[in-house]
């Protein structure tokens, strides 16, 4: 029975998805491992540096079904690592010795690390997916919504008149920088490491940087320049940037819950039968996909702080804060997979009420374009007793509660300046949109250039990633290489 939220049969689809629990499984880091090690024996043969036939002979075994997963549970708690394990077993099914060759030259890190950065490769494909498809649904709701005026809040207050599209367009902007961010991260993140012991490949000698060049070009990873055994900030970054991406999911999720409060009505999740249901209230349509995102994000922001904190170690090899990744990683990537699951459902069928949008702008009566009235008598007046002006005004009419367009035309400095007609002009929430319109234009033109055919991606990254199920021309698992097509 499961014990955490990822895992649970109940809460498993809500909190994270079933593909990225795949990239993270016991049986596919495994199964990494067991590529690892099929990858070395090939090129360490085709190097001369073991004997073909050990090669052939432990590559015949670098099968997860050939994997007794009981007993590498005993293995891992006895030694402490689980690749030790993998390697102790298939030293044992090899025939006449053979299985000596296994691991030649290698460390148990290089292994873990290079298995981790493969799950890391399959599992940014996931999020770039989820990513992309919120941008289509926010490109979407931008120019649906181009030029329908809407409420802007300051400090949770009316402020300005913008558009919907305009606030659809500013999170566009900032899920495309996340892409952008993507790209550019690949290639500091998808690096293998295979050092040896202490890193710098004593093992192997001259043959070393030959083995490592081949062995990261078997996998489809970078080479590194140096070992990174113990310096940690590409897991730290790739941590860095779900909390990024999260945290924007976050501030989408925060909005939409407050659009949806009864007193302001402007939008809803997609709606379905029972969805966001009280057991007292009947009444209540709950923000359920956003509740789930906002858990989503505090717990991936605590372990990008875990994150940051193991790459604290110590020396060339260190004394526990690499375990932290064991821990921290896996939760931030299922977790973040949660919360754009979520995105990508409530940005898909949001539900925008135009009419109550258009109720809220005239709710004080037109003090929500106290700053276009300011700015129309600036000129005049000059900026700061314009402002006075109507602030005093506004005040008047908060206590009164007469009409804000009488007051002002009652006022003989303002009057002496515009008229009734002006005034009203200057109300019309239409007239006062500022930019919006050519801001989603700019923001839209930005991402059709992103997504015309050929676009994506071009010209960011050379590292060709470890691919999801299909996209990847040696792999069918995330990250790893099937049996079938090992040589």
């Amino acid at each position: 029975m499961a014990a955490t939220i990822i895992d649970s049969r109940i809460f498993g689809d809500i909190f994270s998805t079933a593909k990225m629990r795949a990239v993270f499984s016991d049986e596919n880091r495994v199964r990494c491992y067991l590529d690892i090690e099929a990858a070395l024996a090939l090129v360490q043969a085709r190097l001369g540096i073991i004997p073909q036939e050990a090669a052939d002979e432990i590559r015949r075994h670098c099968r997860l079904e050939a994997i007794d997963v009981a007993k590498l549970k005993t293995q891992t708690e006895r030694i402490g690592y689980p690749v030790l394990g993998v390697v102790q077993q298939l030293v044992a099914a090899s025939r006449d010795g053979l299985g000596e060759w296994c691991h030649w030259g290698a460390t148990t890190q290089d292994i873990t690390d290079t298995a981790t950065v493969m799950q890391i490769g399959g599992a940014l494909e996931l999020v770039e997916e989820d990513l992309e498809a919120i941008a289509a649904s926010l490109a979407a709701l931008a120019r649906r919504y181009r030029d329908t005026p809407m409420v802007a809040r300051s400090n949770l207050q009316h402020a300005v008149p913008i558009t919907f599209g305009y606030k659809a367009a500013v999170l566009l902007a900032g899920v495309r920088r996340h892409l952008a961010r993507l790209h550019e991260l690949r290639p500091r993140v998808l690096v293998g490491e295979f050092g040896g012991a202490a890193g710098n490949l004593s093992s192997l000698g001259r043959d070393g940087l030959e083995v490592q060049a081949a062995l990261m070009a078997e996998l489809g990873l970078a080479q590194p320049e140096i070992a990174w055994h113990t310096m940690r900030d590409n897991i730290a970054e790739v941590g860095c940037f779900l909390g990024l991406v999260t945290g924007t999911l976050g501030k989408l999720a925060t909005d939409i819950k407050l659009m949806m409060q009864t007193e302001v009505a402007e939008a809803y999740e997609p709606f379905s039968e029972g969805r966001g249901s009280s057991s007292t209230m009947p009444q209540k349509r709950n923000p359920i996909s956003c509740a789930y995102i906002h858990a989503c994000v505090a717990v991936v922001r605590q372990h990008v702080a875990a994150l940051l904190d193991a790459m604290m170690e110590d020396h060339e090899r260190s004394t526990g804060p690499w375990e932290i990744e064991w821990i921290s990683l896996p939760e931030i990537f299922c977790l973040s997979a949660g919360a754009l699951a979520q995105a990508r459902f409530l940005t898909h069928g949001l539900i925008v009420d135009e009419k109550r949008m258009r109720q809220n702008l005239e709710a004080t009566g037109g003090l929500i374009m106290s700053e276009a009235v300011m700015m129309g008598l600036g000129p005049a007046l000059g900026r700061q007793r314009a402002h006075d002006l109507v602030y005093d005004i506004c005040r008047e009419v908060i206590v009164s509660g007469r009409p804000f367009l009488d007051l002002l035309a009652e006022n003989r400095e303002i009057s002496a300046h515009l008229d009734r007609a002006a005034l009203e002009k200057l109300l019309e929430p239409e007239n006062y949109l500022g930019l919006c319109g050519e801001m989603v234009d700019r923001v839209l033109a930005r991402e059709a250039a992103f997504t015309s055919p050929g676009a994506r991606g071009a010209g960011v990254s050379t590292v060709t990633p470890p691919a999801v199920p299909g996209r990847h021309p040696r792999r069918s698992s995330p990250g790893c290489l099937p049996p079938s097509s090992r040589r």
